[in-house]
C-alpha cells in the first residue's frame, strides 16, 4: 500500500512539474557520492591518519603539526586526499587540485574535486582566507563536474554585486537530481548532501573562513533544509524552494537567519507543497506560515533568473552576504 500511495504521489508531483515547464519532465536515478576520498587506501598504508576519524577541526589541528615542507609533501603524494579534506590548509588543498584536475577547471581556484560518479566539483571566487564575509552557493538539480556553467554564473555575478568583496564558493559538492523525477521529489540524495555540506562548512570555520551566508537553490534547498540544524552559517537563503522538509523556519533547527524569494513566474509554485508516504518536501519558506524573512523577487524571470545582473533579488542578496541587513 506505501509503494502504490509513493507511486500516486509521484505521478501526481510530475504531472504538476509537466504542466508548469511546457512538458520538461525527465529524470534517473542517482546513485549519491558520499565517503571519504579517492586515494584513501592508499593515504591509509602510509600510516597517515584516517579521513573517516577526522572531524575537520581535527584535520586542521593535524595539518597544523606539519611543516610546511611535509604539508606540500603529502599534497604532492595524495593530491586527491589532501584536495577533498575539510580542514586543511586552503592554499595545500588549491594546490593538490591543481595537480588532480590540470587545466579542466583553467584559471580557477579548485577547493575540492571528486571524479566518481557525474563528478563533484567546489570553485571559490575571491580570497577565502582573507574575505570579511564568504557566500556558499548550492545549487539544485542537474548541476555536476560537466555542467557548471549555470552554477559560476550565479557566483560570479553574486561576487560582482557585491564589488568583488566578498569570496563566493559554487560548492557542486554533492549528487544532484538529473531532471525532475522521483529523486527531485524526495529526499535521498539532499540528506546525503546535507553531511558533506554541514562538514564543508565546519571545514570552513576551522580554517579560520568568515562564518558564510548559504544561498540554496531549487533542489539545494532541501540539503540545506536538512542540513539546517549542523550548518555553520549566519544566514540561510532559500530561492526557487519546494520545501525543507520543515514546517517552520524555528523547525528547522538553525541560529542562521532564514529567507526565502521565489519570482511569481517560477514554475516551482506549481509543485504541491506537500510530504506524503516520503515524497515532496513540505511548506513553502515563501509561505506567511513558515516564518522566513521574505525576499522581494518579481523581477527575477523564472526559476533560474534570481541572479540576473540588475534584479532586486540579487541586490538583496549581495546585501545580505555582505552584512547590511539587520
Amino acid at each position: 500500500m506505501r509503494r502504490f500511495t509513493r507511486t500516486l504521489v509521484a505521478a501526481a508531483l510530475t504531472a504538476t512539474v509537466v504542466a508548469g515547464t511546457a512538458g520538461w519532465a525527465s529524470g534517473s536515478s542517482q546513485q549519491p557520492v558520499t565517503g571519504v576520498p579517492v586515494g584513501t587506501v592508499e593515504w591509509r598504508a602510509d600510516g597517515l591518519p584516517d579521513p573517516a576519524r577526522m572531524t575537520p577541526g581535527q584535520t586542521a589541528a593535524y595539518f597544523g603539526s606539519l611543516s610546511p615542507r611535509r604539508q606540500r609533501e603529502l599534497a604532492a603524494a595524495h593530491p586527491t586526499v589532501v584536495g577533498n579534506l575539510d580542514g586543511a590548509p586552503l592554499a595545500l588543498r588549491y594546490a593538490a587540485n591543481a595537480r588532480t584536475t590540470g587545466t579542466r577547471f583553467a584559471g580557477q581556484q579548485v577547493l575540492a574535486y571528486d571524479p566518481r560518479g557525474r563528478g563533484q566539483a567546489v570553485l571559490v571566487y575571491g580570497d577565502l582566507a582573507k574575505a570579511a564575509h564568504v557566500a556558499v552557493l548550492v545549487p539544485g538539480s542537474d548541476i555536476d563536474a560537466g555542467n557548471l556553467a549555470p552554477l559560476t554564473r550565479k557566483a560570479t555575478a553574486l561576487r560582482e554585486a557585491t564589488g568583488g568583496r566578498t569570496a563566493v564558493v559554487a560548492w557542486a559538492g554533492y549528487t544532484t537530481p538529473v531532471g525532475v523525477g522521483l529523486d527531485a521529489a524526495t529526499g535521498d540524495l539532499a540528506e546525503a548532501g546535507a553531511g558533506r555540506l554541514s562538514r564543508f562548512t565546519e571545514g570552513l570555520a576551522a580554517v579560520g573562513a568568515a562564518e558564510p551566508s548559504v544561498f540554496c537553490h531549487s533542489y539545494g534547498s532541501v540539503v540545506c533544509g536538512i542540513a539546517a540544524p549542523a550548518i555553520e552559517a549566519r544566514d540561510l537563503v532559500v530561492l526557487g524552494s519546494p520545501g525543507m522538509r520543515a514546517d517552520t523556519a524555528s523547525a528547522l533547527g538553525t541560529t542562521a537567519r532564514v529567507w526565502a524569494a521565489k519570482d511569481p513566474t517560477d514554475w516551482i509554485d506549481r509543485v504541491p507543497h506537500v510530504r506524503v508516504a516520503g515524497l515532496g518536501h513540505g511548506t513553502d519558506p515563501t509561505a506567511p506560515e513558515f516564518g522566513a524573512r521574505r525576499i522581494a523577487a518579481g523581477d527575477a524571470l523564472g526559476h533560474d533568473g534570481y541572479f540576473a545582473p540588475g534584479t532586486e533579488s540579487l541586490r538583496a542578496f549581495a546585501a545580505i552576504a555582505e552584512g547590511d541587513v539587520r
